[in-house]
């Protein structure tokens, strides 16, 4: 037997198994699995898999009875008939499904690491450009001057190629079939091979660190952690069944935690659906369905879209009367609590994005464009909730959310641009440019920002100072991310024995007990010039007409009176 397979198997894993679970069965063959699992003790995996299948089962297997009982009752009428008795002949044909081959990916060996980074200078970057003035809803940004700058991905594919429901156009990053992200403009001033070398010591770290059971501990929330590695493997194109030269070790670590994942999700004593491992606010219920969503829009794997449709409905019907939402995804808090809202917009966003439309989600972001603009926002910047004017440090956050809603124009977002002119990622909370007691979580903050100016300055006819402001945060992005990865001795191996080099993150703040989501967090930033979560496009799945939905739904709101 050879190496691969003793270590494979070591670990417990059946190569044949995991084909089987992306094979496309017959009918009769996924009635079988059924019927064997609901046979399992009604706490296992395989009972709550079955239960799964036996809904999606259900029209088909009446469509089937239908046809039978209509040809039965057509041969009863026939015989019972006083008319002279007639032969009724009836062929009933037998339509096969074609069974769907995957396309057989030639083995291969995956690349050698990119090359360690060289020592990085501590050098001031000075960017020669006018300091810009107030942004006025009435004054229209100048063209830029120079020609557009776009991102530029390489030729191989890393998302599935299926059918997708969504049409993307003029975006930035297309994720029609795109590349693994090696380099984009490598030598241009945007992601390299060194940001690409330290973003595979972390999806290796991250392999090393996961649990047999699928999962990530470490932190507060086990889900949490397990869903941004999902995010974060998905982001590079790692996926089962991926056209990745890693997909045979990195393809195996998303299918065990996807699988952890949808294995939480439990009905509670409130007849609320729950997920298992989450923190005591349930941020990580929006992060989980965040992830299941951004892996079925990727994989279309039916049983990540079985529970992500019941998180998202959760999620619409735990909606304030005002339009944002609160801890525990209360509906009857008008707190509006941003940094929750923000988990709950990607995770909507990204769930509309793979085609789920569970009922009510249009007219929720409506209400939720609406909350962003007269409750988040004050003066020039959003705030941390609706009842205070503090925590500034989440400006990135209710302005990625109008970004990434369609709304990248509005004065909200120009002012909030603006506000952030001059901050920096940063470790640490006196260094981001943010007051220090208003920025508990500098690298929280950091994900957001890094995306809102990505999205800001690489898009279609941006301003000249939204351009120079990306550009100069990604050059201090590489500066401090490059070098701060820490790395581990000890190298870790991929399927064929291979030795790769793994690191990781952590925060200087109050959080840095946190390593998993700290590292997820910089890996998603050093992934912003190709990510592949459909969420991360600007322009699209955008609601059509979001404000004349939010005028259809002005009835049901209630009257606030918000102290500006």
């Amino acid at each position: 037997m050879s190496e691969e397979i003793e270590e494979i198997e070591g670990e417990g894993i059946d190569l044949e198994e995991l084909a089987k679970r992306y094979e496309t069965r017959g009918f009769f063959s996924r009635m079988c699995s059924m019927f064997a699992g609901l046979g399992k003790p009604k706490s296992s995996r395989e009972y709550k898999l079955a239960r799964i299948e036996m809904q999606r089962l259900m029209a088909p297997l009446i469509a089937i009875v239908s046809v039978f009982m209509l040809v039965g009752s057509l041969i009863v009428f026939t015989m019972v008939s006083e008319n002279k008795a007639k032969t009724l002949e009836i062929t009933v044909a037998k339509v096969e499904q074609d069974e769907v081959v995957p396309e057989e990916m030639p083995d291969e060996e995956p690349p050698d690491d990119p090359p360690e980074p060289p020592p990085m200078e501590d050098v001031e970057i000075m960017v020669d450009t006018p300091t810009p003035g107030p942004v006025s809803p009435m004054s229209p940004v100048a063209p830029p001057t120079t020609q557009q700058v776009s991102v530029k991905p390489a030729a191989q594919d890393t998302v599935a190629i299926i059918n997708s429901p969504v049409k993307m156009k003029s975006m930035v990053g297309s994720r029609t079939p795109g590349s693994i992200g090696m380099m984009t403009r490598g030598g241009a001033g945007y992601g390299d091979e060194h940001t690409e070398a330290t973003v595979l010591k972390v999806l290796w770290w991250l392999k090393g660190k996961q649990e047999p059971d699928g999962s990530w501990g470490g932190g507060s929330s086990r889900l949490a952690n397990t869903s941004l590695a999902v995010l974060t493997y998905l982001a590079h194109g790692e996926y089962p069944g991926a056209p990745s030269p890693y997909r045979k070790d990195f393809g195996v670590v998303v299918e065990k935690a996807l699988n952890w994942i949808i294995a939480q999700l439990y009905t509670g004593k409130d007849g609320k659906v729950h997920m298992r491992g989450s923190d005591e606010h349930e941020y990580a219920f929006l992060i989980a369905t965040y992830a299941l969503n951004e892996a079925y829009g990727m994989t279309k794997n039916p049983n990540c879209k079985t529970v992500a449709i019941q998180t998202m409905e959760r999620i619409i019907q735990g909606q304030s009367a005002t339009g944002g939402w609160d801890y525990n995804i209360n509906p009857d808090s008008t707190r509006d609590d941003l940094s929750f809202a923000g988990w709950a917009l990607q995770a909507l966003k990204a769930g509309k994005m793979a085609g789920l439309h569970p009922k009510g989600l249009d007219e929720c972001i409506a209400k939720a464009i609406k909350c962003l603009q007269t409750r988040s926002f004050y003066k020039d910047h959003f705030t941390y909730c609706a009842a205070s004017r503090y925590h500034p440090g989440l400006t990135g956050t209710g302005c990625l959310a109008m970004q990434l809603l369609g709304y990248g124009d509005k004065p909200e977002v120009k002012t909030a641009l603006n506000y952030m002119r001059e901050w920096k990622p940063s470790f640490k909370s006196e260094e981001m440019g943010v007051n220090p007691k208003d920025c508990s979580s500098p690298q929280y903050y950091s994900y957001y920002v890094t995306q809102c100016k990505f999205q800001a300055g690489m898009r279609k006819n941006a301003a000249k100072a939204d351009q120079v402001a990306w550009e100069k945060w990604n050059a201090e992005m590489k500066r401090l991310y490059i070098p701060a990865i820490k790395n581990v001795p000890a190298k870790v191996k991929d399927h064929t024995g291979k030795e790769h080099n793994q690191g990781y993150f952590e925060n200087s703040d109050k959080w840095s007990s946190r390593p998993v989501m700290d590292t997820c967090l910089v890996a998603l930033q050093l992934m912003v010039y190709y990510r592949y979560l459909p969420t991360t496009q600007a322009k699209a799945g955008e609601v059509a007409d979001v404000e004349a939905g939010a005028a259809a739904t002005e009835s049901n709101d209630v009257d606030v009176t918000v102290d500006i």
